[in-house]
Formats: C-alpha cells, structure tokens, sequence
C-alpha cells in the first residue's frame, strides 16, 4: 500500500479554496448556493453559517470518528451535523432575526448538503483534530467565497446595487447602506430568477476552467483556431 505523506496546512487550505473547492469543482451545495445568492446579505449570511457547521462537524467527526464502528459512523455524523445546524439556526434566529426569515428553509437545510457529510466522513474522521479545523475553515471559505461571488453579481445586475440589505447581518445602524451603482434601482430581472443563477455560475465555471488551464494549452487551442479559419 503506497504511503501518502501527510497534507501540509496550506495544501489543506489550498485544497479548499482553490483546487476542489466544493462550488466550483466539486460541485456541491448547489441547490442552497443558487437559491439564497441572490444578494450580498443572504450569501454572506448563509456562507458564515456553513462554515461554523463544517468547523464544527469536522472537529466532532475527528474526535469522535476513530472510536466508533463503522456501522453506526455516519449516522452518529448526521446527528452531530443536525444538532450543529440546529444551534447555528438558534442563535440566527436570537441575533439576526431578519436574516434568518430571508434564508427561510435554506438555513435548516445546511444537515442535507453533501458538503458537510462528504468532508466529515472522507477527510475529517481520518486526520487529527487541526487538519480537520483547517480543512474545515478551507471548504467553509471556497463556498463562502463563491456565495459572495454570485450574490453580488445577481444583486447589482438585478438590483443595481451592492450590499444594499447588509442591516440584516450588521445590524439597524447600517440599514440603507451599501452601494446604489445604478441610479434608480433599476436592473435586469432575470439576474434574480433561477436561469439567472444557473447562468452566472456556468460563467463562472467557465472562467475558473479557462483560467486553470494551461497556457500550452490555451496557445495549442488558439493555433488550432486560427489554421480552421478558410483562407480567403
């Protein structure tokens, strides 16, 4: 059986954020990632929410994963996942009652995404509690950062703006905040519905794919393109 050194801090982060990050390469999570981005204020609230149940889940499965048998593993990681998801919906519900009504039933929904299991019982259960902290935090933000992504892009097609409804997460004192980019508010709708987000982030994907290939292989592509090209 080969050996496989142990993945170094960065890689984990690294791993998360960038080279399976679970939006854009893994994809996962997409059923909440498309619904709730539609503003900066909801996709940030629900990132920061996935992220402290994936910490929290990956520090449980790595304390509690290697003494449990394997027939009872992944149920006792759904439980623990629930009961995280539970306390985080509680303590929305308590601090930021505005953003937890607009999250709606995305916010409960966090025990069903593939993400929090898959990282729980494939990495986290396997690597000791700082690797499971790190990976945790890595795949918290890589699916913070593209819920932001595209609540920002959808809000200031759609809306004009950015960060227009952030008094939700802040606080009353910054409501009426943010950024009217365009005047009067006015914006293209379909950025808002569902094709709208299937649409950003296909561009996305797009570009993430284009942008990680390589350069040989861009210039051989581009060569091919032009000697297709009739001569006229």
């Amino acid at each position: 059986m080969p050996y496989n050194p142990p993945m170094s801090a960065s890689d984990i982060l690294r791993n998360g954020l960038s080279t399976q990050n679970p939006a854009l390469v893994q994809l996962l999570g997409l059923c909440p990632l498309l619904a709730v981005s539609t503003s900066v204020s909801s996709a940030l609230g629900l990132g920061l929410a996935t992220l402290a149940v994936l910490v929290t889940s990956n520090l449980l499965a790595a304390v509690l994963g290697r003494w449990l048998l394997p027939e009872i593993r992944l149920a006792v990681f759904v439980l623990a996942i629930a009961g995280t998801v539970t306390a985080v919906e509680l303590a929305m519900a308590a601090w930021w009652p505005g953003l937890h009504d607009a999250l709606g039933i995305f916010l409960p929904l966090i025990v069903t995404n593939c993400l929090v299991l898959a990282r729980a019982e494939s990495f986290a259960s396997r690597q000791p509690p700082g690797a499971a902290f790190l990976d945790g935090v890595g795949m918290g933000f890589g699916f913070l950062l593209v819920l932001l992504a595209l609540g920002a892009t959808r809000e200031l097609v759609g809306h004009g703006t950015l960060g227009a409804d952030l008094g939700l997460l802040l606080g009353r004192g910054t409501a009426g905040g943010g950024l009217q980019v365009v005047p009067g508010g006015h914006g293209l709708l379909l950025a808002l519905l569902p094709p709208g987000a299937f649409i950003v982030l296909g561009l996305m994907l797009a570009a993430r794919n284009w942008r990680s290939g390589s350069p040989v292989a861009r210039a051989r592509a581009g060569s091919v393109g032009v000697a297709s090209r009739p001569v006229a």
